[in-house]
Parts: structure tokens; sequence; C-alpha cells
């Protein structure tokens, strides 16, 4: 089903950090790769995407084909190949990179392949799902992967998503400059057509978790993270505070708050999504960004590429900066933000980009499950099994945050573990 969404989104504003490539582009770039033997980019990619043959078949003229190989491996190709930092992945594992010549664009090219296919997808008659079931408790990138593992050895995959529209962070959490949410939901339009049974607004309570395993054969756990950690400063309650992830999704979705009065914003935190957080603020239209940071230049966990990305757009990143009050007006207001050491950064807007909490409640319902110290599901890293022998989890549940390849790469593999034990039962 194509599932709405608001009109005059402030995510709309944003173009693509990377543009789509022509397909005479596409071509080029693909005539440029070596078609490494054992080729170091496929062992990068989380997914094991054949790189080097749907490069090939760009450049031999097969577009759509080139689409279907790369979501053989990982059927949300079309989101990773924008989304994934593939500086860090396939990109960085290129090569070329030991000579002169730049890096092969691969998520450019993997893009160019995926929308292709996705435009006019070859019909695909969904096998009969008579085999057994699964509900897959949440809507992000893990329970999709899985369920389409699930649906294509004839196995009824219903996923159960609390919001009314689905995606998870795919959907609600991507910086709009890399992909916006009708793109995301576009891709899973398409996994619909394969037979996944998606309900939105059917959230599951701890309480009523159990009960599933009466109406399924096993159960997918792939609940993402919580909400924005908090800082338990003074001042902490001031208006125009607020979580990053949170922030994000107002600009992506709607309601997004009124920046008109905002001359000041500051990000606190050295992550990946306090450089999203930073950089749509920048992009808004906020004249003066800070993201800062408590530790020194050599801490910050946002990629290299990222930051590069952010300073360009003119953030200010502040490193050895450690909160100590929020400053408020006489309204109530956010202010500033005072460091321990003296320093104060004016700001009327302040963004909480600290982690956020862990969405355990519905998994430790089932006996068995259990969670490491720090809240994350403890899993068989092979299969994705809980201590519940009809329980399987994977993404940030269990990873504790990481990107969007490899929440799919989990839930694919829990999919294919969790057919195994139902198919070896029957």
């Amino acid at each position: 089903m194509a599932w709405p969404l608001a009109e005059g989104r402030p995510e709309e504003r944003f173009a693509p950090a990377k543009p789509a490539l022509t397909r005479a582009a596409a071509v080029r770039e693909a005539n440029r790769c070596l078609k490494c033997f054992d080729a170091p980019c496929v062992t990068a990619c989380p997914t094991g995407i054949d790189v080097p043959e749907f490069i090939r078949r760009i450049g031999n003229g097969d577009d759509k084909g080139a689409g279907r190989k790369i979501l053989e491996a990982n059927i949300l190709g079309q989101s990773c190949a924008r989304v994934c930092p593939v500086e860090v992945l396939c990109v960085g594992a290129c090569v070329h990179r030991m000579g002169e010549a730049p890096p092969i664009e691969i998520g450019r090219l993997q893009r160019h392949a995926c929308d292709e296919w996705l435009a006019d997808p070859e019909p695909f008659a969904p096998p009969p799902l008579d085999r057994g079931s699964v509900a897959c408790v949440g809507g992000g990138p893990a329970s999709l992967a899985c369920s389409v593992e699930l649906v294509q050895r004839g196995i009824r995959a219903v996923v159960l998503e609390k919001r009314e529209v689905p995606g998870g962070l795919n959907t609600w959490g991507v910086a709009p400059y890399k992909q916006t949410a009708r793109e995301a939901l576009s891709e899973i339009e398409w996994i619909e057509t394969l037979g996944v049974e998606i309900r939105c607004g059917d959230g599951v309570a701890p309480e009523a978790a159990p009960a599933l395993l009466d109406d399924y054969d096993a159960v997918f756990l792939g609940l993402g993270l919580g909400t924005d950690r908090t800082l338990g400063l003074p001042g902490a309650d001031a208006a125009g505070i607020h979580g990053a992830t949170a922030l994000i999704e107002l600009v992506k979705m709607g309601g997004a708050p009124d920046l008109a009065a905002v001359t000041d914003a500051v990000v606190i935190g050295g992550g990946n999504t306090a450089v999203d957080a930073a950089r749509e603020l920048a992009g808004l239209g906020v004249g003066s960004v800070a993201l800062a940071y408590r530790g020194g230049p050599e801490g910050l966990r946002a990629y290299a590429f990222e930051l590069d990305g952010a300073e360009a757009d003119g953030v200010r990143v502040v490193t050895g900066f450690v909160p100590a009050a929020f400053e408020t007006d006489s309204d109530g207001s956010v202010s500033a933000v005072a460091a321990q050491d003296g320093r104060r950064l004016e700001a009327q807007m302040v963004a909480l980009a600290i982690g956020q909490e862990r969405a355990a409640p519905v998994a430790m319902a089932f006996d068995g499950v259990e969670a490491e110290d720090d809240g994350r599901l403890r899993v068989d890293a092979a299969t994705g099994a809980t201590g519940h022998p009809r329980v399987f989890a994977g993404g940030d549940c269990v990873n504790g945050g990481r990107e969007v390849v490899h929440a799919v790469a989990e839930g694919a593999r829990a999919g294919r573990a969790l057919a195994t034990m139902i198919l070896d039962r029957t």
C-alpha cells in the first residue's frame, strides 16, 4: 500500500548529497571497475553483494539485471545505496585506492541499478505461504529483511509496527540529504508485493508479547532502540531542548519546531547522529550551528567524511566541551549551554545526540531472553537466536545501533535460521 505523508515536510527542502547518475555516467563509471577476482569490496559489504558482477551488468547495459543481482543479496539495496557509509565499507576497500585513480563510486552505481529495477520491477508471484508463520515485531530494516527470507521459503511473515508508517529509522531517522521518507517507503511497497504482510498501528505491549507464540510458530524481534537519552543537568527541562533522533523525525515527517527565532544551535554529541542533526539544522537555515563533544578530536565517533561534510555546511566542531548546565531566558527557553571549564555556547535550540535507551521490555517478556549489561539483547551471532527457542532478534536492539546494512544482514541471517528451524519441524 501507499502510506500517506504530509505535504510540505521540512525534509523536502534538502537536495541529495549524492545525486543519481545518468545512464551514460553509470556506464562510464562501471567500465572503470577492474572486476577483481576475490574482490575486497564484496568482503567489505555486510550483506555480501557481488559488486563486480552487478557493475559488469551495468557496463553491459543491463541495469535491471544489475538491480536484481543486488536485491538478491540485500532486499533493501536501494536504501543502502543511499545511506550506507560506503566510504568505509565497499568503496573504502576498492583496490583503486592503492593507485592514483579514485575508487569506484559503488554506492551511486548501486543506487542507479536499484532505481532502474524498482521503477518497473519484474512481476513476482509469492509462493504459497502455508509452511509456518512468524511475527516480526518492529517494522525496520531487520524485520523487513527477515520477513523476505521467510516468505521466499513459504513461511507467512507478519510485520507488526506500532507507528502508522513502517520502515523504522530507515524511514523516520535517516538524514534527508541521504534519503527521504518517500524513497524509503517506495522500497517497502515493493517488498509487500513479495508476500510480506505489514500491519501498521499494531504495536505489541510487553504483557501481550508472549501470547504471540500462541498464534505464530516463532517471533523475530526487530525492536530498534528507544528514546533519546537526556542529560540530568540544571535547566534540562527548558523549552528548545530536543533529543536528536526525535528532532530528525520531525524534520522528515513534519511538525519541526519553528526555527525563525533560532540564530544559534548546539548539538551535543560526537557520533554520526550528532552530525546528521547539525547538518540538518544548518541546512534549514540556522546561522550558527556548533557540534559540542566532551572529548578530544581523536575521540569523535562520527566518520571523518561525515565530519568533513558538516564543516563544509558551516557546522563548527567544539571539542573538550563538557556540559554543566543549560541557561534559560525569563520565559523558560534555553539560551546557552555552559561547560564545566567556563566556556559558553549560545543556543536557542539544543539537540542531544548522546545515545538512545534500549527497547528491551517487550523482549524481556519472553522466558529465556536475556540482555547484555549495556541493554543489547543477547543472541547467537550466527543465527540471531535468543535464549528462548522460538524467539530470534536482530538489528539495533542487538548491535546497539549500527548502519542499515548491518540490520539487513542480521535480519536476513535470522530469517534463514528461523526458516530452517520451522521447516525441520514440519
